[in-house]
């Protein structure tokens, strides 16, 4: 019953505190127009919150979309299938960051952290930076983002890798990446038989439970069975890394035989850095490779090799072997050749630079991510380092071993001659 009611009620039970019958009326004709709006109004709210439901469902059923779609992109790798994923999930993703005006912020920092680290420390130009996938994504999502983070990693690159200065003599110089050249021992009126020794032995730092061994080089001959660096202590201890007569990789540790240490590249990388021979593609002269071996003993070989062989940031061979024992101290690695129990062996004409080597074994993505930040990477704080020399000195006759162990190489020749050691030079990767 209305207020209006009550009242006429009350007027009608005591009609002794009526003096003007028609106030009633009167006085309650502001009352129902009110009434009547407050009717109107009442019904203008139920729409809106009939609406609001409405919206609060459309934005449930975009934020299930997206979720979707990155469930997808996460299972996908990242884009790495970036012609498939482009084409399927770029509309979707753009209308749908449009409509709920929402940029995750987790999002772009995992592309931001993806993408500097398959980046490396290699300066690119905009249209080589948006070649990486998650690059590219970025760019997709925001592009005003995007261009930020690439002027901050080129300039970080710029200040860190090409404009890095050190102290030498009391006076500031631009650093270098020097590598070293070696002349090899095989019959030739040209060789002068030097190498680098050092007290690095992979029996001290228990290599045979598992290693990754990765370097720089440039053949500068081939045709034969030569190392570019390692020890061997007998058939069964090798830690050696070089090359075969056939000219294909030849990488020996622990108790490998020799017929099976050779790694066939029997598949191209590109054809512009190979020349194939035979059923081969094989290593050639004046050209730069990136060569990894990573080794596990504790993987489960039921599945899989433990050990693995890169070729350029690119899984080349596998296989499982015995590792086992240790050969004792005969002696430490050898640069330019080997250490045979005492005595250089085998040399190989080359130039090295950049061999660092670990006590764990390094997946996929780290290889990859070493190979495209060619030598300005610094590995000396990776985890895991043992033996890192990165033939960077320029000048005197001392490699130093930036690792910490203090396995610092030095010059030598057969002849004893100190202008026959090896030799400076700026050639790099």
């Amino acid at each position: 019953m209305s207020l209006k009611k009550h009242i006429e009620k009350f007027d009608e039970l005591h009609p002794e505190y009526v003096e003007n019958t028609d106030y009633t009326d009167k006085l309650f004709v502001g009352v129902e127009e009110l009434e009547n709006h407050i009717h109107d109004r009442d019904g203008i709210i139920e729409n809106l919150e009939e609406e609001i439901l409405e919206l609060k469902n459309q934005i449930l059923a975009l934020q299930k979309e997206k979720s979707n779609i990155l469930e997808e992109l996460k299972k996908s790798g990242w884009l790495e299938n970036k012609v498939t994923l482009s084409s399927k999930y770029k509309g979707n993703i753009k209308t749908i960051l449009g409509e709920i005006k929402v940029v995750d912020t987790k999002i772009i920092s995992m592309l931001k952290s993806v993408g500097r680290k398959k980046q490396g420390n290699q300066k690119l130009t905009w249209k080589g930076w948006l070649t990486i996938p998650e690059n590219r994504y970025l760019y997709e999502i925001n592009e005003s983002v995007a261009k930020d983070v690439y002027n901050a990693t080129t300039e970080y690159i710029r200040r860190n890798f090409e404009d890095r200065k050190i102290s030498r003599g009391g006076g500031a110089v631009a650093e270098k990446n020097y590598s070293l050249t070696f002349t090899g021992n095989s019959a030739a009126a040209t060789r002068t038989y030097d190498y680098v020794s050092t007290d690095f032995n992979p029996d001290t730092y228990n290599l045979n439970l598992g290693c990754t061994v990765s370097y720089w080089i440039k053949p500068n001959e081939t045709g034969n069975t030569m190392f570019a660096f390692g020890r061997k202590h007998s058939n069964n201890e090798r830690f050696t890394f070089g090359i075969n007569r056939h000219r294909q990789g030849y990488f020996a540790i622990g108790s490998n035989k020799l017929t099976t240490s050779w790694v066939n590249m029997d598949t191209p990388l590109e054809e512009s850095l190979l020349e194939e021979s035979g059923q081969y593609w094989n290593i050639r002269k004046d050209m730069w490779y990136h060569m990894v071996l990573t080794y596990d003993d504790r993987a489960d070989t039921s599945s899989g090799a433990d050990r693995k062989i890169y070729v350029n940031g690119v899984l080349r061979h596998t296989g499982n072997i015995n590792w086992s024992s240790t050969g004792g101290d005969t002696g430490g690695m050898y640069f330019g050749g080997r250490n045979l129990t005492g005595a250089y062996q085998n040399g190989w004409a080359c130039i090295l630079q950049d061999v660092a080597i670990f006590n764990t074994a390094k997946d996929a993505d780290w290889i990859a991510n070493v190979y495209r930040g060619k030598t300005e990477m610094d590995l000396s704080g990776e985890s895991g380092i043992v033996g890192y020399w990165r033939f960077n000195e320029g000048s005197g006759t001392t490699v130093k071993d930036t690792s910490g162990n203090g396995n610092h190489g030095t010059f030598g020749a057969i002849s004893g001659d100190t202008t026959a050691y090896p030799t400076w030079s700026t050639d790099k990767p």
